[in-house]
């Protein structure tokens, strides 16, 4: 049985999908205004975390990821370069999917644009003034009045007795001091450029809040299993979503709201006049692999802040040493991977069908590793063993994906390796420890073992 922490109840549940064995995901995905910082990849790991865990319990999943390509920022971002808003935003969506493949994020079925579902928006925005949770204004704008949704606050615990009758507020984010009706459609302004669209109220472009709703139910109905962000969406955007939608269509809308925590650095907010601001490209230049950034993420709870310091790579390094060093070891013997799972991948399992509780499942593995290492060592492991501990290590990168792919080990890296080898026999101490550095310097490792050696790379 599998339970998620559902923020709009605030509690673990059962997960039971609406129809057996799918899987509807929606992920808010990103403002294509500038590039995506590691703390936007705090999110988007723990979505690709969800979706690898339901896979592996053989769940078929269908998931949407929206690209926000208009809003108060990307028309911002535009005026300031003083190039059109495509041309900004297919730049930096270019820039985000070539991250997602860096990270071994798996691809969404789906990226929906905003721009591609004006139409629908409008339709949506029509059928709220209709029924009378919109209103149009004198100038060409339209909003949500939130009084008129009587469930209006429950993800967020807003008081609305707090909440001042009519007060509006046009900017796409705003937080919970300032509880107001919201826009759904904004009147064309001069500063907007060429940014508009033709309505029925005039020349305008859609708020942030209507465009998930229209993209997650056009392209998964309008009553679906999971939709993820960080806790940073709860207020406004998913509060929003979840008013917007249930008035549009008189349907639940979303069964399962899951929310991320922050990523912190250095135990504080991430800022570049700190100086402590990182894109993935920054992590990268000063040492730290995609595989070690995505372990310190998903060491983490996903309820839980990740505090990022780029000295952690040392631990992240050695954890994954860890195991790949037995996967080494396992693949040392030639028997075939089983399709079954050792008895301690029962409880690796339970822990991650206990709201993904991925500490619990690494403190479960690394167990597994040490009492397998001690096998080894004893020359008492099994055929059975070795087999269900090779695919023990697969399923577990199938969905932590932390393990180094295999590497091409250059030729001149090979000789170097050969005479050492020879020194080492001729018991030439010296010239093999000189080859051991001069192998250092060029970014490899070599560990001696009773098989011969093993080259890793640094």
């Amino acid at each position: 049985m599998i339970r998620f922490y559902n923020s709009i109840t605030q509690q673990k549940e059962e997960f039971v999908p609406l129809a057996k064995g799918k899987v509807k995901l929606y992920t808010c995905g990103p403002t294509v205004y500038d590039n995506a910082h590691i703390g936007n990849f705090r999110t988007f790991l723990f979505e690709d975390f969800l979706k690898r865990t339901l896979l592996s319990l053989g769940y078929d999943v269908y998931h949407v990821m929206n690209i926000t390509d208009v809003d108060d920022k990307t028309i911002k971002k535009s005026n300031k370069e003083k190039k059109s808003l495509k041309e900004i935003t297919n730049y930096y969506i270019s820039n985000f999917k070539d991250d997602l493949r860096s990270l071994s994020i798996l691809q969404p079925d789906l990226f929906p644009r905003a721009t591609d579902h004006i139409d629908q928006m409008i339709k949506m925005i029509q059928v709220l003034i209709d029924k009378g949770y919109a209103y149009p204004t004198d100038e060409g704008s339209v909003f949500f009045a939130i009084d008129s949704y009587k469930n209006y606050g429950a993800l967020s615990n807003i008081d609305m007795n707090q909440v001042v009758r009519g007060e509006r507020v046009i900017s796409d984010e705003y937080n919970l001091d300032n509880p107001s009706d919201f826009a759904l459609w904004k009147a064309y302004k001069k500063e907007d450029g060429n940014v508009k669209w033709d309505s029925p109220w005039g020349p305008g472009r859609p708020g942030w809040h209507i465009e998930c709703s229209a993209m997650s139910i056009e392209h998964l109905g309008s009553h679906f299993d999971i939709h993820c962000g960080g806790v940073d969406n709860k207020f406004p955007h998913h509060e929003n979503e979840i008013a917007q939608s249930i008035c549009a269509t008189n349907k639940p809308f979303v069964n399962y709201w899951m929310h991320c925590e922050f990523l912190t650095v250095d135990g504080g907010k991430m800022s570049k006049s700190l100086g402590n601001y990182y894109c993935l490209n920054d992590i990268i230049n000063e040492g730290m692999t995609i595989e070690e950034f995505r372990y310190i993420v998903l060491s983490s709870h996903y309820r839980s802040k990740v505090n990022f310091s780029l000295d952690k790579k040392y631990e992240a390094k050695m954890a994954i040493q860890r195991i790949t060093e037995l996967k080494d070891r396992l693949e040392e013997f030639e028997e075939s991977e089983s399709n079954d799972l050792p008895s301690d991948a029962d409880n690796f399992v339970s822990a991650l069908e206990n709201d993904l509780d991925s500490p619990a499942a690494l403190a479960v593995l690394f167990e597994w590793l040490r009492k397998t290492n001690a096998k080894l060592d004893k020359d008492e492991i099994s055929k059975s063993d070795i087999q269900k501990g090779k695919h023990f290590i697969t399923f577990f990168n199938s969905i932590f994906g932390v393990l180094y792919e295999k590497f091409e080990i250059p030729k001149n890296i090979i000789e170097l390796v050969k005479k050492r080898e020879r020194a080492r026999k001729n018991n030439d101490w010296a010239k093999s420890d000189k080859i051991r550095k001069e192998l250092n310097i060029n970014g490899w490792n070599v560990k001696d073992t009773p098989t011969g050696p093993k080259i890793t790379q640094k």
